[in-house]
């Protein structure tokens, strides 16, 4: 396989490049989700792992994406690259990792935010600063001496991918677009205009 044949090669040649000139966070992604009713919601997340099962990010279960998720599975994420032009979109379906993988990827986030994610009740109504604020010291009072575990409604979403395109800018807009679409165990391709 190659990059014209598997679109895991190509977006891996892209990340790396992306990675050496994106200023910060080459894996920053947006992600879009919908309500069972079709209201849209995108927000930037970032990629934490990807490999050919797909896309990973971790967040609140309960915040308005987990619901969303947890409703409607149906997702659409985008890297956009500016300093290399390049965007890879990826339609695909939202499915919960394992707890196991979720536990170790949360072992390896920096003790403040490992007590962040139990301080934030995300996505809800917030007073005042200095109430999250206090919720941040009483957790790190909680947690003080011990491991922080994972919280229960804290987990990662893989996207698992049906079609991923990869858009590279070209002058006068006459973009290549180059299109993978799952075709059973395989990726069938093509070409789009611009």
């Amino acid at each position: 396989m190659d990059s014209e044949t598997s679109p895991f090669i190509r977006f891996g040649q892209w990340f790396e490049a992306a990675s050496a000139t994106e200023p910060s966070d080459p894996n920053a992604m947006a992600l879009a989700t919908a309500t069972p009713d079709g209201r849209p919601a995108v927000r930037v997340v970032l990629c934490k792992f990807w490999d050919e099962r797909g896309f990973v990010f971790y967040s609140n279960m309960d915040s308005r994406k987990g619901q969303e998720l947890a409703a409607n599975p149906l997702v659409h994420l985008d890297f956009h690259w500016k300093t290399q032009r390049r965007q890879v979109r990826i339609d695909g379906r939202a499915e919960v990792v394992p707890d196991a993988e979720a536990d170790a990827y949360f072992a390896t986030r920096p003790r403040e935010s490992q007590v962040g994610a139990w301080a934030s009740i995300q996505s809800r109504p917030l007073e005042t600063r200095e109430t999250f604020e206090a919720r941040i010291a009483e957790m790190t009072a909680r947690f003080a001496g011990g491991d922080v575990p994972r919280p229960p409604r804290w987990t990662g979403w893989r996207v698992v991918p049906q079609v991923i395109e990869f858009w590279q800018d070209r002058d006068n807009r006459l973009h290549e677009r180059l299109v993978f679409t799952r075709s059973g165990d395989g990726w069938s391709v093509g070409l789009l205009y611009p």
